[in-house]
């Protein structure tokens, strides 16, 4: 114990290599004398979780190995988990800077699957509406962008052939549905076209603001990248992925049409086989038939196969979530005090303190248009967002 407590007191050095020995000396005592040390571990909790602000990459990269050491049992994984999040929601600033590195190292050590499922179960039951959101949107960002979570977002490919597939998906939609954008793009990765065309008719005006479609210009950017490099080449088949070209242009009447989104999303829709396309939109496939069958799943008939695993999701039942969660969210917003006027800095408090990354670093959007966003819709230019950067509370 008294070893620990030192090590402990070192973490606040103010020299990195006594802060990266001290985490070592932490990590050799749980990995050799764990039962002695885990009784211990309450008291320098605490210090492991700050240790993730400090400014040396380092430190913090050894800082989670030391968590992933201690967070071997369930119990501990979800202590984990939770103070986690705590801290990110009590210090956005966190959130920006290290969630991204500490979300996909945590992957790596203890599992993709293992870490965004209990991210969804624990914020699934969060009070806090907009934090609920803005980690949502952090974790789908980094769900869909980084190579760290490729294994998973194949799970998630054959959500509509396969049980694994079909248990994360149904593991984080209730999560995921704080966002609309985040569900949208979870049915993309899932290739639940159909669901996701219901999601898109679903938006109604209210949903439909300055934020969202932030958001929704992020999207079209990651539908252009390598990731989404399949979805892309569903587009040669139209009859085949009716439901997914009517989601593109579901999408596409969202936006303003001076927008550079709606311009790339445009632009990649005109590359659809126009003579397949028009057989295509005048007849909508059944959802089924939005799968794409490979004979490597399943024991008998592969078609069936898929068809019984696509049937078993209650995707009535998911919308339903959907639309209550969105309703939630529309009611929480109306609860909130209006912001207050700063004349002296032109901004909105609050708007000035807590604002989305995707506005404030890369956006043409001023913070005058944020701070009317709820009074009219936009007219200019979407922004460039940058897409590796986590949302922040504004958002």
């Amino acid at each position: 114990g008294k070893v620990l407590q030192i090590a402990r007191r070192e973490l606040s050095s103010d020299f990195e290599a006594t802060r990266m020995e001290a985490l070592r000396w932490i990590q050799s005592l749980v990995l050799k004398y764990r039962n002695e040390i885990i009784m211990y571990m309450d008291d320098i909790f605490s210090s492991l979780l700050n240790a993730l602000s400090d400014p040396s990459e380092e430190v913090v990269l050894l800082v989670l190995e030391v968590h992933a050491c201690v967070a071997q049992e369930t119990h501990h994984f979800t202590n984990l988990v939770t103070h986690l999040l705590s801290n990110f929601k009590l210090n956005n600033s966190l959130l920006e800077k290290r969630g991204p590195l500490v979300v996909r190292r945590l992957c790596i050590l203890l599992g993709a699957e293992r870490v965004y499922s209990e991210f969804s179960i624990i914020l699934g039951k969060e009070s806090d509406l907009d934090f609920a959101a803005t980690m949502i949107q952090a974790l789908n960002l980094i769900l869909a962008t980084s190579a760290e979570l490729g294994e998973l977002r194949s799970i998630l490919k054959q959500a509509l052939m396969n049980s694994s597939g079909k248990e994360l998906f149904l593991s984080l939609y209730p999560s995921w549905c704080h966002s609309a954008m985040a569900t949208i793009t979870l049915c993309f990765l899932a290739q639940a076209y159909h669901h996701a065309s219901c999601v898109i008719q679903s938006l109604e005006e209210e949903d439909i603001n300055v934020k969202f479609l932030v958001h929704l210009d992020k999207l079209i950017r990651l539908l252009e990248t390598p990731i989404f490099s399949y979805l892309r080449l569903q587009l040669l088949e139209p009859e085949k992925h009716t439901w997914l070209v009517k989601c593109l242009y579901g999408l596409l009447m969202l936006l303003p049409q001076q927008s550079s989104a709606f311009k790339i999303l445009r632009t990649r829709l005109k590359t659809v086989p126009s003579s397949r396309l028009s057989d295509a939109m005048t007849r909508l496939l059944p959802a089924p038939h939005d799968i794409t069958i490979r004979t490597e799943y399943g024991n008998g008939n592969p078609e069936q196969d898929a068809a019984s695993i696509y049937n078993s999701i209650d995707f009535p039942a998911c919308l339903d979530q959907f639309v209550r969660m969105k309703e939630k969210h529309n009611e929480f917003a109306k609860l909130k005090p209006p912001p207050t006027w700063n004349p002296a800095s032109g901004l909105d408090q609050g708007t000035s303190m807590h604002m989305d990354p995707g506005l404030s670093s890369s956006s043409s959007f001023t913070q005058d248009e944020v701070k009317r966003e709820e009074m009219a819709p936009p007219y200019l230019a979407l922004p460039l967002p940058d897409i590796n950067r986590p949302p922040s509370r504004a958002s």
